[in-house]
């Protein structure tokens, strides 16, 4: 633990620097602790990452069972991280299996039932119906101690209005967190939407009030920048390298939303379907929104967060990677081996860019250790196999040290018919808040932790 300077004054916990309807908030600083007072209990943080269109499972599932596991070609982007993730196999989406009568819709369902465990009403108006999330459970508790209850980020923006698949509202597969029954929180799919929802918290964040500050191209910081020559002379020298660390990535990231808007708004810049504002490449955008998630949780604005990587039956193409193909049919590969090589690309592709989350968190001070030893982070998939719809045997991952609650480095396979929503009953006891249900599960999952 790095020794702290002892002084007589401290900051407040909550401390914002304010300036032309910005405000920009602060990592936990050494100098928000009084003089000799103990550090304080982490802040635990939940996270999950929803992938689209199932996964390759030959490519993705560990042969070995325990700890002796070898990463399969898949995983082999988080290997830097063995001892921080499980590796979750068997587990079961089945309230996503069709009712009687109701055929087709399963990729609806399989985004509707993923964070809920209840099976969605097929609808394709505004009788739209599932459950409360896991994340919104927890979000109700912790969402009290700071300024967002949650944050639900995306890649892909889906108007939640009309029909998309076979009879099912285009709510259920553009969202994955549900604040009620009714209610699918729609995800934040332009990066500086986020940056102003994060930093924007001032009285000027209307809309004239937000072109007029990017027409100017005034930094944020800029605003900020007295409050914060002040606060620097304040602190003492691991607090001021801290500082000084935080400042430089929310300007990088101010740098690289400016580019983006400027590479959309050229005469000559290739016509795109995302909203502008939007990175050429899809590495570069999701490893822009992923540290913008990063900020979120330093700067304690939320605790809680989801990630929409793709709704599903997504179109999306990854030229970048040799993929021109969409996503969705490449699912459907009825085992080609061409077909099974290029959905294995696309798999490993999100594990990479998983991997640049974990190593954010990772490199990220938080009290006495890192954003990742303090946090449980959640990737995984609605279905598996998606070729044929199969909603059991999920690929799920769990990464973090949950604040000292989670012991990695194994590889637990569990029976097919186990609940998916087992894990989030354990989760949601292992972020402070018991309880006896939820969704469609039986039973917490003991195997999760030897502490």
């Amino acid at each position: 633990m790095s020794a702290k300077v002892v002084t007589r004054k401290h900051l407040q916990r909550r401390t914002f620097l304010r300036g032309f309807g910005a405000a920009v908030a602060l990592p936990l600083l050494d100098g928000m602790l009084p003089a000799f007072a103990a550090v304080p209990k982490p802040a635990r943080r939940l996270g999950v990452i929803y992938l689209p269109n199932g996964m390759n499972m030959i490519e993705w599932r560990p042969k070995a069972v325990g700890a002796a596991f070898e990463f399969p070609s898949t995983l082999t982007p988080l290997a830097p991280f063995r001892d921080k993730l499980l590796v979750l196999s068997g587990m079961s989406n089945a309230e996503a299996d069709p009712l009687p009568g109701e055929g087709l819709g399963d990729h609806s369902r399989a985004q509707a039932v993923f964070l809920t465990g209840v099976h969605p009403r097929k609808t394709e108006g505004t009788d739209i119906r599932a459950g409360i999330s896991a994340d919104q459970i927890v979000a109700r508790e912790l969402g009290r101690e700071t300024e967002l209850s949650s944050l639900e980020l995306g890649l892909e923006a889906v108007d939640l209005v009309g029909g998309c698949e076979d009879g099912y509202a285009c709510a259920y597969s553009g969202a994955v967190a549900w604040r009620s029954e009714t209610m699918p929180l729609p995800v934040l799919a332009q990066p500086r939407a986020v940056f102003e929802r994060l930093f924007g918290a001032g009285d000027g964040t209307d809309r004239e009030s937000r072109l007029s500050r990017i027409e100017m191209e005034r930094s944020i910081l800029d605003m900020v920048s007295d409050q914060l020559t002040s606060l620097r002379n304040r602190l003492g020298p691991s607090d001021r390298a801290r500082i000084t660390e935080y400042f430089d990535s929310v300007r990088d990231i101010e740098r690289r939303i400016q580019r983006a808007e400027e590479q959309s708004g050229r005469g000559d810049f290739p016509e795109i379907q995302q909203p502008g504002g939007i990175p050429d490449t899809f590495e570069e955008y999701a490893k822009l929104m992923f540290d913008l998630n990063v900020l979120a949780f330093q700067t304690d604005l939320t605790r809680i967060s989801t990630f929409l990587m793709g709704r599903e039956k997504t179109g999306r193409t990854y030229p970048e990677i040799g993929v021109p193909d969409p996503h969705h049919p490449i699912s459907h590969h009825q085992n080609r081996p061409e077909m099974l090589d290029k959905e294995a690309k696309i798999n490993a592709f999100h594990m990479k860019l998983f991997a640049h989350f974990l190593q954010k968190l990772q490199s990220t001070p938080d009290g006495d250790g890192s954003l990742l030893d303090h946090s449980l982070i959640v990737q995984g998939a609605g279905m598996s196999n998606s070729d044929i719809h199969y909603h059991h045997d999920l690929p799920m991952l769990l990464a973090g040290g949950g604040a000292g609650h989670v012991k990695g480095g194994r590889h637990l396979k569990f029976g097919e018919e186990t609940p998916l929503s087992n894990l989030w009953l354990t989760l949601i006891d292992k972020m402070g808040l018991p309880i006896d249900r939820f969704g469609d599960s039986n039973g917490k999952i003991d195997l999760l932790s030897d502490v």
